[in-house]
């Protein structure tokens, strides 16, 4: 048995292509009427891409909104610099409304006291708080229900210092090709905003469309959508491929640091899930489920080198993941293992990846830890 060693630094990257993200901006772009201005979502840190870096190039692109889920996320905005608009989607909790003045955010609300409290503390600043309010149409997660929709706005005449800037949704299934849940969707969010503007209120902005909806139910652009998922290169289903093209934004790559000659019977791993049926080579990459590759994928992921895959050997563990190279000729300690991306003539894509864990693409990005370096090009 012959063991070989790469002795350079932990090489674990994730290369984000900052001009696949500009890419993907002006392919939304073409896809919406000129009237339809754009939210770009970068909540969970841009989709494991990195927030700030993300809304930089976006910015870059002409984006002129950002979207975020906690109040935390947007400070992070601020403090880089970003000027843009950007809406708390998420809504926002009690001793957060200093924040949302001190660093001039938008939040989403959907509940009288909160209401409340963002009206009495901008009393004392003497600045109105501009507001987003979200309706539930029919996720069943965040927002008011059809039927608190009026007593709610009647509530909300009596707050002088609160602007209602928009009104906004959210869809359940528009990644789905039947869209008649989506058409219902649609018609209770627009029988909300009649409701909502015969009371008096002028929402600037209403949006409900998301990636999927941007491409595919084009009633629900309003004046602003929110595509999420397809800025970062991923199509909400196959399907939509042929309606955009989108580059990939992430290239997830390490290097393998080890290589062991071994003989027919040895085991790889904890529990001893991979048992060699002949002499071979096992190769060792320094990414585990500590870095956000999946354990599910334990002897069924599969691993770019030198153009060809290498199938996960055993167990991942949470440093480490094992492969078999038996097949790949010439295979070396410090050749490029690719995770996510192209190498050679081949490419293993995020949904690849999520179908064969058991997940989607959002949950594989979002998991990239942040122990795995960021570097941007």
């Amino acid at each position: 048995m012959e063991t070989k060693v790469y002795l350079g630094g932990r090489p674990t990257l994730a290369i984000i292509d900052r001009a696949a993200i500009r890419s993907n901006f002006l392919q939304v772009k073409k896809n919406i009427a000129k009237e339809v201005d754009i939210l770009a979502v970068v909540k969970a840190n841009a989709y494991g891409h990195g927030a700030v870096e993300t809304a930089k190039a976006l910015g870059q692109a002409g984006c002129k909104f950002f979207g975020v889920a906690i109040c935390e996320e947007g400070i992070k905005l601020r403090e880089a610099g970003v000027k843009a608009p950007v809406i708390i989607l998420g809504g926002i909790y009690t001793g957060q409304r200093r924040d949302i003045v001190k660093y001039n955010l938008t939040p989403v609300i959907f509940d009288i006291d909160t209401a409340h409290q963002l009206n009495n503390f901008s009393s004392k600043t003497g600045r109105k708080i501009k507001v987003h309010v979200k309706i539930d149409t029919g996720m069943g997660r965040l927002g008011l229900l059809p039927e608190e929709v009026e007593p709610f706005f009647q509530k909300l005449k009596r707050l002088a210092n609160l602007e209602v800037d928009g009104i906004l949704s959210h869809f359940a299934e528009a990644d789905e090709e039947n869209k008649g849940f989506s058409r219902e969707q649609l018609a209770i969010f627009l029988k909300a905003l009649k409701v909502i503007q015969k009371l008096a209120f002028k929402p600037h902005f209403q949006h409900i469309a998301n990636s999927a909806a941007l491409l595919e139910y084009n009633p629900s652009h309003f004046n602003l959508v929110r595509p999420g998922i397809m800025l970062y290169g991923v199509y909400p289903t196959r399907r939509m491929m042929k309606k955009i093209k989108l580059k990939p934004v992430m290239r997830l790559v390490t290097k393998i640091i080890q290589l062991k000659d071994v003989p027919k019977g040895f085991s790889v791993s904890y529990g001893r899930k991979y048992i060699t049926k002949k002499e071979g080579i096992i190769a060792a990459i320094p990414i585990g489920y500590g870095d956000g590759y999946p354990r599910h994928l334990s002897n069924k992921g599969e691993v770019l080198i030198r153009g060809q895959r290498a199938r996960v050997a055993g167990t991942i563990c949470m440093d480490i993941t094992m492969l078999d190279v038996t097949h790949i000729k010439g295979v070396s300690v410090g050749d490029e293992a690719v995770i996510i991306g192209k190498q050679g003539n081949d490419e293993i894509q995020v949904d690849e990846l999520a179908e064969k864990a058991g997940t989607i693409p959002y949950e594989i990005l979002c998991g990239i830890t942040s122990r795995v370096p960021r570097v941007y090009v």
